[in-house]
């Protein structure tokens, strides 16, 4: 199969599988009396691009407060007139993309995560997009867009764990590459919690566009 539409004939069936898997169970959530971290919500946004499902990544740029240069997902630290860490995701993925609120389809969470590196707890909500997008991109906030077919993530048995180097700290992580760019850290990790979730309903083709 090479193609994901094979299994999936419409968007409302590839909606309709990710959203029952992520939502048959309750999200593990981290809470502030477990830590002191500060908190965040992060978009994973899916979308179907020539009949393959890819999620949406962002590479970030060396002005940054946080995780320069690395592969991350839309997102950011809560602010105070957010109501909601969902309407966190939602006004970061506008401000780093351009993508609109009103374009995202919520579809679940995943658990929260733990960042290595910046003491954040992030919080992480699947959502499905349209494709072409006209999308808009923060200059200083992210470099470029990357846009990963899902079965890239479908390690068997389990994803590949290496040292990372990382302004004078080394990571022992879980790590995906794509076109030259690793993904690791708390990325990896929700992505690999992602897989877990939903990998076992979906036969992923084996296609890499």
């Amino acid at each position: 199969m090479d193609h994901l539409s094979y299994m999936f004939p419409s968007k409302i069936n590839l909606t309709h599988i990710i959203k029952e898997a992520l939502n048959y169970r309750e999200p593990k959530h981290i809470h502030d009396s477990e830590c002191w971290y500060k908190h965040a919500g992060v978009l994973v946004p899916l979308f179907d691009k020539e009949g393959i499902c890819k999620v949406l990544l962002t590479k970030r740029t060396n002005k940054v407060e946080h995780h320069k240069g690395q592969i991350s997902f839309p997102g950011g630290s809560v602010d105070e007139e957010d109501a909601s860490l969902e309407e966190t995701a939602l006004r970061e993925a506008y401000e780093e993309i351009g993508l609109l609120k009103g374009d995202v389809k919520l579809l679940g969470r995943l658990d929260d995560t733990l960042t290595l590196a910046s003491n954040f707890v992030v919080h992480p909500f699947v959502g499905l997009i349209p494709y072409p997008y006209d999308f808009r991109i923060s200059k200083m906030e992210v470099e470029s867009l990357l846009m990963v077919p899902l079965n890239v993530f479908n390690s068997n048995p389990r994803p590949k764990k290496q040292e990372v180097h990382f302004e004078d700290m080394t990571y022992n992580t879980v790590t995906y590459e794509y076109n030259g760019e690793l993904i690791w850290g708390a990325t990896a990790r929700m992505m690999e919690n992602f897989m877990n979730i939903i990998g076992y309903k979906l036969a992923l083709p084996v296609g890499r566009k």
